[in-house]
């Protein structure tokens, strides 16, 4: 068991708390965090991409028994229906497989949602990402508004939406091309903005290189750039920023 050292700022961790080996789940070929929750309030979330369906189903299997809930991201179908089969016979923990957003989760959802946080997406083509940051932070536990197809091409989308943003805590904008979206949204609100680059684009785009440089480069202030493709890692750093503003 960790031990949890009190602090003025009366958070439940502190760094200074020793480390343990019962802190991680070790499978050998893999050990998951149990430690994670106690830090960030979440337990480690599960990248599957790239994994062989064993080792996947392993740790998820190993993972819930000792967290009661998990999110997996980047699953493939093929993936879920091997998540699926192990969890068959557990009603308490059946795997729910969001296709768009390549996510799974295993476990209760959040019932009370906090704050406000605020998806805004270019394009269509940009969904995969954005859906991630979606579902991600409704599993995390905050509340999430969409704004959606509002690329900078038809500017008049976004400024006849502006009212989406009101009490806004934290908004993710996703967006590929040239990837001007976050910074025109940025210059319209007060709350930090985190912007997600997308691999949609022609040629020249480089795979998403092209919105990350033009994010990385913008003039607005209190912008902050994540990945390409990165909708979970927005949406991570979204519900650190919304949990703080909901104290």
């Amino acid at each position: 068991m960790v031990k949890i050292t009190k602090n003025k700022s009366k958070n439940k961790f502190h760094p200074s708390t020793p480390l343990r080996t019962s802190d991680y789940i070790n499978l050998g070929f893999a050990k998951y965090d149990l430690r994670r929750e106690k830090i960030k309030g979440f337990p480690e979330v599960i990248l599957a991409l790239g994994k062989d369906e064993k080792h996947l189903v392993s740790i998820a299997y190993n993972a819930v028994k000792k967290t009661k809930r998990l999110l997996i991201s980047r699953v493939t179908k093929k993936q879920y229906e091997a998540l699926k089969k192990k969890f068959r016979n557990n009603r308490n923990y059946q795997p729910v497989y969001y296709e768009t957003a390549r996510l799974v989760h295993i476990g209760k959802m959040p019932r009370v949602k906090i704050g406000k946080v605020v998806v805004v997406c270019a394009g269509t083509a940009d969904l995969p990402v954005a859906e991630e940051a979606v579902f991600s932070l409704e599993a995390f536990g905050s509340k999430v508004e969409r704004l959606y197809d509002v690329g900078v091409a038809g500017l008049h989308r976004l400024l006849s939406n502006v009212h989406v943003f009101k009490n806004a805590n934290v908004i993710i904008v996703v967006a590929g091309m040239e990837g001007a979206l976050a910074s025109v949204v940025t210059g319209l609100v007060s709350c930090p903005v985190i912007a997600v680059p997308t691999s949609i684009g022609y040629g020249a785009s480089f795979n998403g290189l092209a919105p990350l440089l033009t994010m990385l480069n913008s003039c607005s202030a209190g912008i902050s750039v994540v990945n390409i493709d990165n909708g979970f890692g927005a949406a991570y750093q979204a519900h650190l920023i919304n949990k703080l503003a909901s104290k």
